[in-house]
């Protein structure tokens, strides 16, 4: 059991890793103005498609009873096409710094999911973190730009942020017995060919009108990296990880991606560091800490 729960954490801390690292990387793609969100995603669709049903050859076959299609397509439209979509478009108009702080606000909203789905209290201690944590998120739309530059963000990324936290958190907590029953290629090769044909309609213009000669190198080399690491080694990571660990720990692993979105965001000088962003870091990181040392936390999902 040792050995399983830290595959687990393992798993999660890796992908969370490359996300940090692809928060930087996604920013510079935008600023490149090359590549549209759609057709960015349908890139990675395409990519990670790819990918898993090569790699489904190798493996032994497994069926999937008719009646999960449905739900697979519901979860990868819950888990894929909603918060890569959203998180493309917002990384636009958000520094990577605030898109980071945002994101830590996954946890609290798995911990209401858990209350929904799974009857789960919410304690004195859930209710102060969250309040704590939507202050800081306020605060930091409050003290947003709207003026253009790296380190901008607007009101409207910040929504589209939201979205997308709120999109991945019901994923984590309402598709984990899903996940759980089948193998992590199975599950990810139908989750990425149904959200490759739900993206082509709105990115088949984009597709044919793209210039990509003219897209720079470095470029590439990020839209490479957005495709093979965070797109298909932490999808890959995140739903194995899953079959070890709790979704509010998962969620937890956001923690990761501020950390390493501002050391290498301010390192490369995209991105600067603010009063007004370390506030609203520790007002929501405070909160979700407080959610976390919820006694109530500690029983949700069936595995720790």
């Amino acid at each position: 059991m040792m050995n399983d729960k830290l595959k687990g954490h393992l798993s999660i801390a890796a992908a969370y890793t490359i996300f940090g690292l692809n928060l930087v990387f996604c920013k510079d793609i935008a600023n490149s103005e090359t590549v549209s969100p759609y057709v960015l995603f349908t890139l990675r669709a395409i990519g990670a498609s790819i990918l898993f049903w090569f790699l489904s050859l190798f493996t032994p076959r497994e069926k999937v009873v008719r009646g999960d299609y449905w739900k697979i397509a519901v979860a990868s439209m819950v888990g894929l096409f909603v918060p890569q979509m959203t998180f493309l478009m917002a990384i636009t108009m958000t520094s990577a710094i605030d898109t980071a702080i945002i994101g830590t606000l996954g946890p609290i909203f798995t911990m209401f999911f858990a209350f929904f789905f799974l009857g789960e209290p919410i304690t004195g201690k859930k209710a102060g973190g969250v309040a704590l944590s939507f202050a800081g998120i306020l605060f930091l739309i409050f003290n947003s730009v709207q003026s253009g530059g790296a380190a901008s963000t607007s009101p409207w990324g910040v929504i589209l942020l939201l979205v997308n936290s709120l999109s991945f958190s019901l994923y984590l907590g309402l598709f984990r017995p899903l996940i759980s029953k089948y193998s992590v290629i199975t599950f990810m090769k139908w989750s990425f060919l149904f959200s490759l044909v739900v993206s082509l309609p709105v990115s088949a213009k984009g597709l044919v009108t793209t210039d990509f000669a003219a897209i720079p190198v470095n470029v590439r080399w990020e839209i490479g990296y957005l495709i093979l690491f965070a797109t298909f080694f932490a999808y890959f990571l995140i739903p194995y990880g899953q079959k070890f660990i709790r979704p509010t720990l998962v969620s937890m692993y956001s923690y990761v991606q501020p950390i390493i979105a501002a050391v290498v965001s301010i390192w490369a000088g995209v991105d600067t560091l603010s009063w007004q962003k370390v506030l609203a870091s520790a007002l929501v990181v405070g909160g979700v800490v407080l959610v976390s040392r919820s006694r109530a936390a500690a029983t949700v999902g069936s595995k720790g």
